[in-house]
């Protein structure tokens, strides 16, 4: 059984923050004291061998509907290739929970994802991640005692009672679960402006002086605020908590409508308004369209903002011989190029960004998960613990029940 640990230590300002896990990159190695209770089996098969996809086609025919496979879009081809979903982090954990019938949920993916799906799934199901190196930058930088700790400092300023949290999908099972007990939601890049909505309904509106505690990316936070409910950026303050008191003064915190938590996307946050004058002069007629957890300088340079699944939709209705530059995962971005080869689709970075930890999950750990289980061992499962589950749930409840999902 594989549980989220954290593991604190003392920082001189008075809070706390995740000490640094130990990356196990090959061979035999286990420290189920760090983070993510990292496990590295020492056994898996070579990437050059020749052998490999005709082992994955195996193991894969062998399980059958006991196995359900799910890849995230920012997974490479070659892991894409064996899934029977892709999609977003939300729309799989919601594919994994229509399953029943299966009894293995492969999550190609990052942790925070197959923390999701364990909790949404049956009792009966287990979830494996094929690398639980596999993590997510932005959720790791929300640890659950920098979020109790930042919530004191909310109750000591008298505004916890009129703050609701709301945690962005990308976060762990464990911020899922403090926004539960909290009254507050979980929302997806899709419906953030519905669940923010709600959430300042419940402190007295939009217009009101009720507040939103943002977990854990500042940027999809602050665009939505700005952008769709039409605050203003001094409306936003950035929470640090490595900071005393988040940075912030007293008056800053009762005056802010929105706290965005101190977090970004790796990958989105490299986005820069230069790119976007870089690539419209080089590309006449060119659509930008980029993902939300970029910078709001970036966003506002954009013709198209939307998630994951919005930048699909549009590249798929997008006239022939149109040319865009999309901001998001390169991975996906390559997919989508070719998908689309009578379209002009161009990468917004002028460098080449792959999201790291989801890139983690290659051919050789998914053949080496997926035989294992042909020869009944189960590695890697993730599993909540029942406290965080519940609460977790609770959000994942509170998000399934806003209009439109």
């Amino acid at each position: 059984m594989m549980v989220v640990v954290s593991t604190l230590l003392a920082d001189p300002t008075g809070f706390s923050e995740p000490a640094p896990s130990p990356l196990l990159l090959l061979g035999q190695g286990r420290d189920l004291a760090s983070e993510r209770g990292v496990e590295c089996p020492g056994d898996l098969p070579a990437p050059s061998d020749p052998d490999l996809v005709d082992r994955a086609r195996a193991a894969r025919a062998a399980l059958g509907e006991r196995a359900f496979v799910l890849g995230h879009h920012y997974q490479r081809d070659e892991v894409i290739d064996f899934a029977d979903v892709t999609g977003d982090s939300f729309k799989l954990a919601r594919e994994a929970a229509a399953r029943p019938e299966a009894e293995y949920i492969l999550f190609c993916g990052v942790h925070f994802m197959a923390e999701s799906a364990d909790i949404l799934t049956s009792d009966r199901q287990q979830v494996v991640l094929p690398d639980l190196a596999a993590g997510c930058s932005m959720a790791d930088m929300a640890a659950i005692g920098q979020v109790e700790e930042a919530w004191a400092v909310l109750q000591d300023v008298g505004i916890a009672d009129a703050t609701i949290p709301v945690t962005y999908m990308n976060s762990s099972a464990a911020i899922k679960a403090f926004t539960g007990r909290h009254g507050g939601t979980v929302c997806t890049s899709s419906n953030a402006e519905v669940a923010l909505r709600w959430a300042f309904e419940q402190v007295g509106g939009v217009d009101g002086t009720g507040k939103v505690l943002f977990l854990p990316d500042q940027h999809l936070g602050r665009n939505t605020a700005v952008l769709e409910l039409g605050m203003s950026l001094d409306e936003c303050v950035v929470f640090d908590p490595r900071k005393p008191n988040g940075g912030l003064t007293d008056q800053e915190l009762r005056d802010a409508r929105m706290i965005l938590w101190r977090g970004h996307c790796s990958v989105h946050g490299r986005f820069s308004a230069q790119n976007v004058t870089d690539i419209r002069a080089a590309v006449p007629d060119v659509t930008v369209m980029v993902h939300p957890e970029c910078r709001h300088e970036v966003v506002t340079s954009a013709d198209l903002v939307g998630s994951t699944e919005y930048i699909i939709k549009q590249l798929d209705a997008a006239e022939p011989g149109s040319s865009w530059a999309i901001g998001t995962e390169l991975n996906l971005v390559r997919r989508l190029a070719k998908a689309h080869p009578d379209k002009h689709v161009h990468y917004l970075d002028s460098t080449v960004c792959f999201c790291s930890t989801m890139n983690r999950i290659d051919l050789p750990h998914l053949v080496w998960a997926m035989e294992s289980l042909v020869e009944g061992r189960v590695v890697n499962r993730i599993v909540v613990d029942d406290d965080d589950a519940h609460w977790a749930r609770v959000a994942l409840d509170q998000m399934l029940a806003l209009p439109g999902i």
